[in-house]
């Protein structure tokens, strides 16, 4: 994309909110949340996967940033032309979101990002087969 001068929007940067870390149990989604039909939030996949968070969690608590913001500092990180656009129901939240523009990563908090949650690391699809999802 960068050799056709093409940016690139990072859609759900945050996994869903799942590095929220706000989500700890398939139980703290509502009844009717759509992700408990995405294949990351479910069964052993929601378990590694939150692995992968407590590990970028981990990380944040170290720069005194949440995990939402270091998440989307690295998204920032991978150059101007990539940019996040992450969802949000409060005010609140925007404004942890805006604030992650100001989280600093040196190549070091890069690498170690990389390294605890290197590429692919998620486990599940992406998305629910959406001939199995009830309307």
């Amino acid at each position: 994309m960068r050799d056709l001068g093409i940016g690139f929007v990072a859609y759900s940067p945050i996994g869903r909110g799942f590095l929220s870390g706000q989500i700890r149990s398939v139980d703290d989604l509502a009844d009717d949340d759509f992700r408990k039909h995405h294949p990351r939030f479910q069964g052993d996949n929601f378990a590694r996967n939150l692995e992968l968070v407590d590990k970028v969690r981990e990380i944040a608590d170290e720069k005194g940033v949440t995990a939402t913001q270091l998440a989307l500092a690295w998204v920032l990180a991978q150059g101007d032309d990539v940019v996040p656009i992450p969802g949000t129901k409060r005010v609140a939240y925007l404004e942890e979101n805006a604030a992650a523009a100001q989280v600093e990563l040196t190549d070091k908090d890069l690498a170690r990002l990389d390294e605890v949650a290197p590429q692919g690391a998620a486990v599940g699809d992406r998305y629910a087969d959406m001939s199995s999802v009830r309307a």
